[in-house]
């Protein structure tokens, strides 16, 4: 399967929402106007997968000084600021029929591209217990139970550093 990747635009978002809501309960999901301000302050790291006919996935976080992820990151949207050293995934879904294809690893390389390029130290994230393994593949550390309580879920907090451009 052929996929291009592009940065996210307001036309995606009917996409973008059905992926969220497929991939998410209803308690962890994000909200349409949400998403929709994570596609306007988050530009540069809202990133998609497509295939010809369609959005396959997605993964947006913010540019933030923060190592974890904290419950005020899914609500408080700001633009991304150009010296904060983390990116914070808030999100990373694939659509359900195009799962197991690898597309997950594919966004969060990308995602580690644009970290690179921006100067960034690490990338943040939180995850369910059995999803940990997944991103222990994809480079991430586990490091521990997070302190967030989103959604009424236990978190765990991984990291995945980079090695900034200007350091190559």
């Amino acid at each position: 399967m052929k996929l291009h990747f592009s940065t996210a635009n307001l036309t995606d978002l009917d996409a973008i929402m059905r992926i969220e809501q497929a991939g998410f309960t209803p308690q962890e999901a994000a909200s349409r106007s949400s998403m929709a301000a994570r596609i306007i302050h988050y530009p540069d790291t809202f990133i998609v997968a497509r295939t010809d006919q369609t959005i396959a996935g997605y993964i947006v976080g913010p540019a933030t000084s923060q190592s974890t992820i904290t419950d005020d990151l899914f609500v408080t949207i700001q633009p991304n600021s150009a010296a904060a050293p983390y990116i914070a995934i808030l999100s990373l879904a694939v659509a359900p029929d195009l799962q197991h294809h690898g597309i997950g690893r594919q966004l969060l390389a990308k995602m580690s591209d644009v970290a690179r390029k921006q100067n960034r130290i690490a990338i943040t994230l939180t995850c369910l217990q059995r999803l940990i393994p997944f991103y222990e593949h994809a480079g991430f550390h586990n490091d521990g139970q997070a302190a967030s309580t989103h959604a009424g879920e236990v978190w765990f907090n991984m990291t995945k550093a980079v090695t900034p451009m200007s350091e190559s």
